[in-house]
This record gives structure tokens, C-alpha cells and sequence, in this order.
């Protein structure tokens, strides 16, 4: 794909900021889908983008499909509306890319205090268009603290991202970045030593999680190499990933940490934003840089990435001399006050970038609003029941995953210890409790689009009068994840997701109320049971 009409009207739209012509803003929607990569396109079919999302608000969706990216919802639509109007007033008496700089700057400074870092000295934010552009930044900015070459360590980007390896390897990872630059995927982008990438599998062949002291053994193993050889090395944190796993162990990075202050750089891809404040407060007092979105959990619209730096780490890197090629990546602004990269970007405005992280904080204030003990008692509730329904319904087969341990790195409970995403692979209908063949990757694949959409006009499906009116609800849930094998079938596990605007929904005096947000959960796994009983008639559709 090549790039997109959005993002074409939007270059020209930052061209005439500097060529005296009047100033246009396009609609919201056309802005929500721009400043970024073709992931975030709606199609003209469907009005979808390759998450399934639209990018107007959808409140009849039943989305427990967090996991993956989020449909803007009414509250953060009207948001980022009225900052889009205000940029249109701002127009009138200064260039764009000023306001848009102190617009993000002011984005910036709620979010640090949203997470409860503003008064943690020195603690700095980098705003990019998704998760794989911060593994791009992050790459970076890792390579360029040493002219020995680096070896990035990561999980299986099947529980991560795609694109990740590429962003680290410092390649392209997409038809156009950010900034609207037609790019060649696989090329590199940076100058000097040496990216390399080395994965680790936290799951078996069969999707059962492999053992941490195993998994730990191999990262060691990885790290050790490189630092008797004298590399440096940028170690990956995955809390949590794409079917809620925390990979390699806390006890294992800070172990590495301890014995290689000076060689190993900790990653904490946090990109779910499934953390309480105290969580990412340790991780930035530990030394370690945290990833995150405001597109998955938040509630945001896709995308909206920042990287956080802890005070030592950005007072050695912000003097650091990167690659002009990250233009196409960054705005100016994007990046704090004071680091000499800035020099080298372009002075304009991402109004993507700014309008959907506008959307993720209305989430977020809403949501730091509520006690914690309240938001800990939902999720454990939430999690009984849809639990209980994945383990005693053989249409479902929960994918197993470890407990949430991050003991040595925290020591007080919080909310963040129970798990928000629950995996299942989909089996087709037995004649007893016993699970049935498991649903080939193309068959879940089939049902998840099923899934989003009202089925009631698919001619030769037979329904009976009491399941079409649930075939005709729309619902979300986390796109398929490749785990390996069951039976000698390759399987994906589909994911059931709590949000934010689901536990604000949930437990706050506007809200809904407990009851009928775990009901609709539970009726989307209804809609799930229903179309895997039906994928035999489906198949021959």
C-alpha cells in the first residue's frame, strides 16, 4: 500500500503552514486516521481500519477487545473535537507547529501527572505515532551511547508486535512512517553499528507458557555473549503482552541490570498500559524506560505512543547526535526541550498524534478518578465470571498463562496484579463436556470479522429465532494471536479484554453498573460460541 489520501491532505496541509496559504484543518475523523501508518486507514468498504476500529465512535459495539486498539468513544470523540477547534482558532494568531508545540507540551505534562510522576525529578516523555515507532526511537537512542554494536533482546513478537524486530533492527517497518515519508519496509533507516535482534519464545509448540527458569536462561545466555564480547545490549521487558504474559522475569532483568549497569539498557514494552501508577513509578526509579500507548487499555484511539525516560537516562542521551532520518518519524515538538535531536527534525504538526492522545487522557483522567480498591474489586469479579465460562463451555479452551508476578520489583498489591486479558482458542461443538477439534487460524480468523459485524443477512446460515438477534450485535474482541498447536491443528487464541471505559462504566456513580458490563462480556463469548458452532456451514459459505 502505498500512502494514503489522508496522510497526502495532511502533508499538504503542513506544506501551506510556511507558503502563506489559509490555514485548514481537516475533519476529525480524517485526522484521528492521520500521522501515522497504513495500520490506522479505515477502508472503504467497511469503514475499518486493520484493527476493526472505525474512527468515529461506535457505543452499540460491545468492545472487549482492548487488547488490540480501541474504538474512540463518545467522551473522547468530543475532546479531541473541541481541541480541533481550538487549533483552528490558534491559526488565526500564530504558525501551527507553535501551537501545536505547546499543545503537546501541555499533553506531556497531564500525562506525566496522570501516571504520578510529576514530582519524580527529571523524568522526560517522548511522544510517537504507535508502539513500533517507540521501538524505533528506543533502538535509536540505545545504538547511538556507544560505538559498539547493540543486540536487542526480545520476546516472540507474536506476543509483542509484528513490526518490532524490524523497529529495532532500525528498519522500516511499514509503506510510510509517521510524517507521511514513502518508505521501503526492511531497508535501514540509521547510519552506524549494527542492530541486531534475537527473539526468545515464551510458549511452547503446544501455547503452553514455557517454564521462567527456561526462558530466563536463554535471555541470560543472550545477554552474557554479548557483554563478554563487548557489545552493549537493550534487554525487553514485555509487562504485559498480547495475551497478558510478563517476559523474561522481573528477578532476570534485575539481576542483569545489577551485574551490567553500564552495558544493559532495560526496555519496559508496557504498551497495553495495564500498570497502576506505582507500577511505572518502580520501573522509572529502577533506571529502566517504559513504552507505553494510549490506545489499548486507555481507551484511546490508535495510535499514540510515549516513551518514558527516567531522569539519568535522559540527561545522558539528550546530548546524543541521532540520525537525521528520524524526520520521518518526529515532529520537533514530539521530543522535550533540550535535546540536540530536536535540531534535526522537521517544525510541524503531528494533529493525529496530538488529537488522539487528547482522547486516551479524557480516559485516563476519568478512570484515576475511581479509589483502587474499587477498580481491583471489579476486575477480580470480571475475572471469576468470564473465567468460569471459558473453563465449563467446550466450545472454549482458555489458553493457560502465569500468574502476574511483579514481587521484586513492587512490593503493596494493586489492581494491576489481576489479569484484564483472558485468551481462549475456539473448538468446535462436541457431543459431551469433552472440547471438539480446535478451529483452524483461518477459521478464527473468520469469526473475529464475524464477530464485528450483524451476521442476519449471510444467506444459507440457519439460525433459530433466538439466535438472530445475537447475531446481529456487533462486538470486538483482541484479533487473533498465532500459540502454537492443539491436536496438531496450528491455533490462534482470540482475547476477551478489560478497558478503562469498561471498569468506568463499571463502578463509577455514571456508569452502568458491574452487572451489565460483565453480562455484554459474557454475551460476546455467547456470539463467539455461536459462530464456532456454525463454522462448518460458515466454511462452505
Amino acid at each position: 500500500m502505498g500512502i494514503s489520501t489522508n496522510q497526502l491532505d495532511l502533508a499538504a496541509d503542513l506544506a501551506s503552514q510556511h507558503s502563506g496559504q489559509q490555514f485548514n484543518l481537516p475533519p476529525t475523523t480524517h485526522l484521528l486516521t492521520s500521522g501515522g501508518d497504513a495500520r490506522i486507514v479505515c477502508d472503504a468498504v467497511h469503514g475499518f481500519n486493520k484493527y476493526g476500529c472505525s474512527a468515529a465512535p461506535e457505543p452499540n459495539v460491545l468492545a472487549y477487545g482492548s487488547s488490540t486498539a480501541s474504538t474512540i468513544t463518545l467522551g473522547g470523540y468530543s475532546s479531541a473535537e473541541r481541541l480541533r477547534l481550538r487549533l483552528l482558532r490558534a491559526a488565526r494568531l500564530e504558525r501551527p507547529s507553535i501551537t501545536y508545540a505547546r499543545e503537546i507540551a501541555r499533553i506531556r505534562s497531564e500525562l506525566l501527572g496522570l501516571c504520578g510522576l510529576s514530582d519524580l525529578p527529571g523524568v522526560e516523555a517522548i511522544f510517537a505515532a504507535s508502539g513500533t515507532d517507540i521501538h524505533l526511537i528506543a533502538g535509536q537512542l540505545a545504538s547511538e551511547v556507544t560505538t559498539s554494536d547493540l543486540l536487542a533482546v526480545m520476546i516472540d513478537p507474536a506476543e509483542t508486535g509484528s513490526g518490532v524486530p524490524a523497529a529495532l533492527a532500525g528498519q522500516h517497518f511499514a509503506d510510510y512512517s509517521a510524517l507521511g515519508k514513502a518508505v521501503t519496509p526492511g531497508v535501514n533507516i540509521f547510519g552506524g553499528g549494527i542492530i541486531e535482534v534475537a527473539a526468545v519464545a515464551v510458549r511452547g509448540l503446544d501455547g503452553a507458557p514455557r517454564a521462567a527458569p527456561v526462558v530466563d536462561a536463554e535471555v541470560e545466555e543472550l545477554v552474557m555473549d554479548a557483554v563478554a564480547a563487548g557489545r552493549r545490549v537493550l534487554l525487553n521487558l514485555v509487562d504485559v503482552s498480547k495475551t497478558g504474559m510478563i517476559a523474561p522475569s522481573l528477578a532476570c532483568v534485575l539481576n542483569l541490570q545489577r551485574r551490567f549497569p553500564t552495558a544493559v539498557n532495560v526496555l519496559v514494552d508496557a504498551c497495553q498500559f495495564r500498570l497502576a501508577p506505582s507500577t511505572i513509578r518502580a520501573y522509572l526509579k529502577h533506571g529502566f524506560w517504559v513504552a507505553l500507548t494510549g490506545s489499548k487499555f486507555v481507551g484511546g484511539p490508535a495510535f499514540s505512543g510515549v516513551l518514558l525516560l527516567p531522569n539519568d537516562a535522559a540527561q545522558r542521551l539528550r546530548k546524543s547526535l541521532l540520525s537525521p532520518t528520524l524526520s520521518a518519524y518526529s515532529a520537533r515538538a514530539d521530543w522535550p526541550s533540550g535535546w540536540i535531536v530536536r535540531h534535526a527534525l522537521p517544525d510541524v504538526a503531528n494533529y493525529g498524534l496530538l488529537l488522539r492522545w487528547e482522547a486516551a487522557l479524557t480516559e485516563l483522567r476519568s478512570f484515576r478518578s475511581l479509589s483502587e480498591t474499587a477498580i481491583a474489586g471489579f476486575i477480580e469479579t470480571f475475572k471469576a465470571r468470564v473465567q468460569r465460562r471459558l473453563t465449563t463451555d467446550p466450545v472454549f479452551r482458555l489458553l493457560p498463562t502465569p500468574k502476574i508476578n511483579r514481587r521484586p520489583l513492587v512490593k503493596d498489591d494493586s489492581w494491576d496484579d489481576n489479569p484484564t486479558i483472558f485468551p481462549f482458542v475456539l473448538c468446535r461443538a462436541a457431543n459431551s463436556d469433552q472440547h471438539g477439534a480446535p478451529l483452524t487460524r483461518v477459521e478464527t480468523a473468520r469469526v473475529h470479522t464475524m464477530l464485528g459485524r450483524s451476521i442476519d443477512f449471510i444467506t444459507g446460515l440457519y439460525l433459530r429465532p433466538q439466535e438472530r438477534l445475537l447475531a446481529t450485535q456487533r462486538c470486538q474482541l483482541g484479533q487473533p494471536v498465532q500459540c502454537g498447536l492443539f491436536h496438531d491443528v496450528p491455533v490462534s487464541a482470540l482475547r476477551l479484554c478489560v478497558s478503562i471505559r469498561l471498569i468506568v462504566d463499571a463502578i463509577s456513580p455514571e456508569g452502568r453498573g458491574v452487572e451489565t458490563v460483565i453480562a455484554e462480556a459474557l454475551l460476546t463469548l455467547d456470539k463467539c460460541a455461536l459462530l464456532a458452532t456454525a463454522i462448518d456451514q460458515i466454511n462452505s459459505m
